[in-house]
């Protein structure tokens, strides 16, 4: 299988095998490994192993891929490590907190009092407003 690649990228550098890694599994399309600036212990990265930037590029069975591997390494991370829970993060482009440009999952074990903050404060949207926004979006679905 040809996988596109870019020589500048850290994670097709850990792909080829030119930089190391703590692998936890590797598959035809994705490889799991531990990040080494962790949020929490265990915090782990499903990557496809193809140069795919963002979710809106990649191939949808190499998407399914990556959420294939993200799953297996969640569910050993809860057998293995307790978590209260697990959150999975996928970001797209630098408006989302996306610091490298190749497709990840970020599997994050959840303590009680880690102090990491994903959630956001809930407040009623404007009906109207999220009723145009959906004829947009359906219009290009």
């Amino acid at each position: 299988m040809s996988l596109p690649i870019d020589e500048s990228c850290i994670f097709c550098k850990i792909v080829a095998g030119r930089l190391p890694c703590f692998k936890l599994l590797e598959e035809e399309a994705t490889i799991a490994f531990m990040d080494i600036n962790p949020v929490n212990p265990g915090h782990a990265l499903a990557v496809a192993k193809g140069h795919w930037p963002t979710i809106d590029v990649i191939p949808p069975e190499v998407l399914a891929a990556v959420a294939r591997t993200a799953q297996r390494v969640a569910k050993a991370a809860m057998a293995t490590l307790e978590p209260s829970g697990v959150n999975l993060l996928q970001s797209n482009g630098a408006g989302a907190g996306q610091s490298v440009p190749h497709l990840h999952v970020h599997i994050l074990p959840r303590f009680p009092g880690d102090e990491v903050r994903l959630n956001w404060t809930y407040k009623p949207g404007d009906k109207a407003e999220i009723e145009a926004i959906c004829k947009k979006l359906k219009a290009a679905l």
